[in-house]
């Protein structure tokens, strides 16, 4: 049965099964739709996506999911953190939110480090 199924879209791994209505890969843990996996819907360009694969949107609230260290700061963001009314650019190196986190100020953001909240 896996052999119908797409691999993983994260890690490519082959080893990918249903639960419900999601595809699951058992190697990263990554979890998506079937109808997302399809190439006439999944693959819109300009689509910006979080780490679980929620299209994001501006205005959106998102949740950092690993701890980020920050240049010039002692502490970092903590993995937890909320980051409120986030804007969607086109940004350097993968950084494609553009936000203002309290305690740091304005500073950008990949999507593959949050998550929608």
């Amino acid at each position: 049965m896996t052999d119908t199924l797409p691999p993983c879209p994260e890690c490519s791994s082959t080893y990918t099964y249903e639960m419900g209505a999601l595809l699951v890969c058992p190697e990263c843990g990554h979890e998506w739709s079937l109808a997302s996996a399809e190439p006439a819907g999944g693959t819109e360009a300009g689509v910006i996506r979080d780490a679980v694969g929620n299209v994001l949107a501006d205005g959106d609230t998102v949740t950092v999911i690993k701890s980020l260290k920050v240049k010039g700061s002692p502490t970092g963001i903590k993995a937890g953190t909320k980051v409120r009314n986030i804007r969607l650019v086109e940004g350097v190196d993968g950084h494609d939110i553009d936000c203002k986190v309290d305690g740091f100020g304005p500073m950008q953001l990949k999507s593959s480090v949050v998550k929608k909240a």
